[in-house]
């Protein structure tokens, strides 16, 4: 395979795709900026290509000329290709258009949805209380700190709210540092706490934001006002995720990793927001056990990506 890349660097998909070696093999890496003629030479040389996050105009090229050729292409899509992912098809008298609606949820959905939050969080509520009890004792008896922690974060339409966390830090763990993200093996982290980061459970005080309608179970993973602002100075489209609520999981909670660049990040909330279903919910509470015992689900990062 002949890897083009684009303006995101994709490093991380190609080892991916290379630990595959029974399906894929990455032999050659060429920027889209090279010279198209010279590219299409080199697509000629493999069995497939892979498109990088490039300027429609050139990938349009590409796309053309392996379709003219017969030669496999894989896509990464850019912002623009999931919202029309969704888009409803139509033809008015002879023209074929693409209708997106661009609303996030409509009113019958998002009852649906609340009434779904509810139901599930009591359940949880019931479900986890022995592990709220463990949690507690264990977080007290370490330091004789406070047992939860609240931090602001934003939800839909970019609201603020506190959110509730089992603390997992020393207590004024940002007081130096200022807000940064946890890294791999962060000195800040209390012993109990790598157990419960490590298996998400501290994330289970946020049933409370959910019964009082800050959160949704499932939704996009809930930013705090500073880094999102950070985010939004290198990807100006990541406001477009708080179209719905923040939630305990969703899509790229499940399908992504803690570390997962936040431009990737945003392309898989976006894929949940537009083609969100109760099903669709219900299939990644479903998945949400089996990756919080991932080791990979949880690594850390040492700066925003």
């Amino acid at each position: 395979m002949l890897f083009v890349e684009g303006d995101h660097k994709d490093y991380h998909l190609m080892d991916k795709m290379n630990a595959r070696e029974d399906k894929y093999q990455i032999c050659e890496v060429i920027s889209y900026k090279c010279d198209i003629e010279e590219i299409k030479k080199k697509i000629d040389s493999y069995e497939a290509v892979v498109l990088g996050d490039m300027p429609s105009h050139e990938r349009n090229l590409l796309l053309k000329y392996c379709y003219v050729s017969e030669i496999r292409s894989y896509s990464v899509p850019k912002i623009s290709d999931v919202l029309l992912r969704s888009s409803d098809e139509l033809n008015l008298f002879d023209t074929p258009l693409m209708l997106s609606r661009n609303i996030g949820l409509s009113i019958e959905q998002q009852w649906i949805k609340r009434v779904e939050d509810v139901v599930i969080a009591l359940l949880m509520l019931v479900m986890f209380s022995p592990v709220f009890l463990v949690a507690a004792v264990a977080i007290k008896c370490t330091d004789w700190g406070p047992v939860f922690y609240k931090q602001e974060r934003l939800t839909k339409n970019g609201k603020k709210f506190m959110i509730f966390k089992f603390r997992t830090m020393v207590v004024d763990a940002e007081k130096l540092s200022g807000p940064i993200l946890a890294s791999e093996g962060d000195p800040r982290i209390l012993p109990v706490g790598k157990i419960l980061r490590a298996t998400r459970l501290d994330e289970l005080p946020q049933i409370i934001n959910i019964l009082r309608g800050e959160m949704s179970v499932v939704g996009p993973r809930p930013e705090r006002p500073d880094i999102a602002a950070e985010v939004e100075k290198n990807v100006p489209e990541f406001v477009y995720r708080l179209k719905v609520k923040a939630g305990l999981t969703g899509y790229a909670q499940v399908y992504g990793k803690y570390n997962t660049t936040f431009y990737d990040k945003l392309k898989l909330d976006l894929m949940y927001i537009r083609k969100y279903s109760l099903l669709l919910d219900l299939k990644l509470i479903l998945m949400t056990p089996k990756i919080m015992f991932l080791k990979e689900s949880t690594e850390g990062v040492s700066e925003l990506k």
